[in-house]
């Protein structure tokens, strides 16, 4: 017999030490009697609160997992193809869930019916999910007004040992890796927040899955999720998660099995390119689909994607990159994101490169602007605020530039027809030869120290003494005597082309200007953008007389279809930055501010203000490094 459960009622508390980060574990207490059912995980509900249940099945191989809501209030839950859905109810009364399976034997179903109290819950843990073993899973608490952030603490109270990643007392989000497994286990959390003189909990878990053990010949080393074609229908989605995202790849897929979207059509529509995405959640394919059909006037996304395989996008994917193994790019989901709760499906695990060259005395930061304002509008993490598309757009379009103009590199156009459908993916990219290689040789970066350097601050070198002791007077003289458009240029030759691709384009379609400078590096806590003195910096280097050229013979080779004589020559001529001012003073640079689209400007105050939380780097670019056979 199967029934539902809840989980409060049939753990054994346990309790995490406060700075540890790990727990101890329930060895003597079952969570749940061994068979398939729904878990449950809080009895007290409040509207407001993120709520679980869990489709709980030990002993059982289940799969064609649907989950579906039957009676209350209509609810948004995100994952209704997982083992765990969660959600957040905002008006009290009854809610009832129905989830349908098959575990081998022919379809299930099971029921659960929650209550939801008519009070507001000031505090909820978000958010509960399955994860494979392995994989990396983030939390993060949302406090209600007057609730304090260093009262947070963060406790595991059952299931397997769970170490926290730098955890102490009051941070707002956690981060570990999933144990490993011989079933699948429930991790149950207990956060707590205070207002100085009532202390709130609330309780929520994560679903670790029992996965195979990875192969010490697999592409992807570290346990990546778990994902599925967007559409089902697809003629290649038997193929597509197999050749693209799986611990099980061990050898690049052939042509044949994945070719390039330019071997299926020369002009793909919207539905071509849909039937190359993997997600790991619906929303992240629907927010991508609706990008291509709304944002892609101009078809630039569409014909920059021929050079792909597929289009990744996964919660677990940061920062996003191409790779030439699979001939895929991955997508940040964080791109993508419109709601609070889609967002608390994305892991924010800090990007690991954030300590390089941290030895260093000087930082380099960019950003994107237009008519003297920001073109993104930041959002905090702990604010739970939804977004309209156009807030986040332009950092979507310079990163499909840029990681686009990687694909087109190493699958040029004049190579399309050229690959037998026997070949590797793998292969036919190591035989291009290499536009960036052209680059290099035509147009190449002279500054030696600044190639160096770029290693420190993008690869993790140790720096040098003598690199430690450069001031950013020194990084100025370099850099503004070469001919790269940013310090990311001198990380390898395939980044160099790709930048300048990124930043022509950017004015090209939108009139959008990029800044880099050269900086202090402030050291202490609460540091905003007034705390980054500028040494030299330009808007729109990319209209150097000396780097045009570079950015022309790129733009010729990557989009042909555009008239790359044309639009060199409607580049800005470059604005000078203000010496010894801080990067948020030279934001405005030689008139006033002007208004961006209607509902951008709406927002301009608000980005403004935010400011103190921007960070001055807000993403980066990535070169995942290639398999070794």
């Amino acid at each position: 017999m199967r029934a539902a459960y809840n989980l409060i009622g049939l753990t054994l508390t346990l309790l995490l030490a406060a700075c540890g980060g790990s727990s101890t574990t329930n060895d003597s207490v079952p969570i749940v009697p061994d068979e398939t059912t729904i878990i449950a995980i809080d009895t007290d509900l409040q509207t407001g609160q993120a709520v679980e249940l869990i489709l709980y099945a030990p002993s059982e191989n289940i799969s064609d997992i649907s989950w579906q809501q039957t009676a209350g209030e209509p609810v948004n839950f995100l994952a209704s193809n997982s083992k765990v859905i969660a959600f957040t109810p905002e008006s009290a009364g009854d809610y009832s869930f129905s989830v349908t399976f098959n575990n081998g034997s022919g379809t299930q179903t099971l029921t659960h019916r929650i209550t939801v109290g008519s009070n507001t819950s000031l505090l909820s843990a978000r958010l509960g999910h399955a994860v494979l073993e392995g994989n990396k899973v983030s939390l993060r608490a949302w406090l209600a007004e007057g609730l304090t952030a260093s009262s947070v603490t963060w406790q595991q109270i059952s299931g397997p040992k769970v170490n926290f990643n730098d955890y102490t007392a009051g941070d707002l989000a956690v981060f570990f890796n999933a144990p490993n497994v011989s079933k699948d286990e429930v991790v149950q959390f207990k956060l707590q927040a205070s207002d100085g003189t009532t202390t709130y909990t609330d309780t929520m878990a994560i679903l670790i899955e029992n996965a195979p053990q990875i192969s010490g010949s697999a592409y992807f080393k570290d346990r990546i999720a778990r994902v599925y074609p967007y559409d089902p229908n697809s003629p290649y989605a038997n193929n597509l998660v197999r050749c693209t995202y799986s611990n099980s790849l061990t050898s690049s897929c052939q042509l044949g099995d994945l070719p390039l979207i330019a071997q299926q059509s020369s002009a793909p529509t919207v539905d071509d390119i849909m039937s190359r995405v993997v997600v790991s959640h619906q929303w992240m394919g629907d927010r991508f689909k609706a990008f291509l059909e709304n944002y892609d006037t101009n078809n630039d996304f569409k014909n920059l994607l021929r050079a792909t395989t597929a289009i990744v996008i996964s919660y677990d994917v940061r920062p996003s990159f191409y790779w030439s193994a699979t001939g895929a790019i991955y997508l940040d989901a964080n791109n993508f994101w419109l709601t609070p709760d889609e967002r608390d499906t994305i892991n924010e695990a800090p990007d690991y490169r954030s300590a390089f060259g941290k030895e260093l005395q000087f930082v380099m930061p960019w950003r994107y602007v237009k008519n003297n304002n920001y073109v993104t509008r930041y959002i905090a993490p702990e604010e739970r605020i939804t977004r309209q598309m156009e807030d986040g757009l332009y950092r979507l379009t310079s990163l499909l530039f840029h990681e686009l103009a990687h694909a087109n590199d190493f699958f040029p156009s004049s190579e399309w027809n050229s690959h037998n459908s026997s070949t590797r993916i793998l292969d036919a990219a190591q035989a291009t030869n290499l536009e960036s290689d052209g680059l290099a040789l035509l147009y190449p970066l002279q500054s030696e120290e600044m190639r160096s350097l770029a290693q420190v601050s993008f690869q993790g070198a140790t720096a040098t003494e003598t690199q430690k002791n450069y001031l950013p007077s020194d990084i100025s003289f370099f850099f503004s005597n070469d001919k790269a458009t940013d310090y990311y240029n001198y990380s390898s030759l395939r980044e160099d082309y790709a930048m300048l691709f990124d930043e022509v384009m950017m004015y090209t379609r939108y009139q959008i200007q990029r800044d880099v400078a050269v900086t202090n590096r402030p050291i202490g806590d609460n540091i905003s953008a007034v705390d980054y003195i500028v040494d030299w910096g330009q808007r729109s280097r990319v209209g150097e007389t000396e780097i045009k050229p570079r950015a022309q013979y790129v733009l010729e080779r990557v989009l042909p279809e555009l008239d790359a004589t044309t639009v060199i020559n409607a580049l800005p001529t470059p604005t000078a930055m203000i010496s010894g001012k801080n990067w948020r003073e030279n934001l405005i640079l030689n008139s006033i501010p002007q208004p961006l689209s209607k509902s951008f400007a709406q927002k301009t105050q608000s980005v403004l203000s935010s400011d103190n939380k921007r960070p001055v780097i807000e993403w980066q670019y990535y070169h995942q490094p290639l398999p070794s056979h």
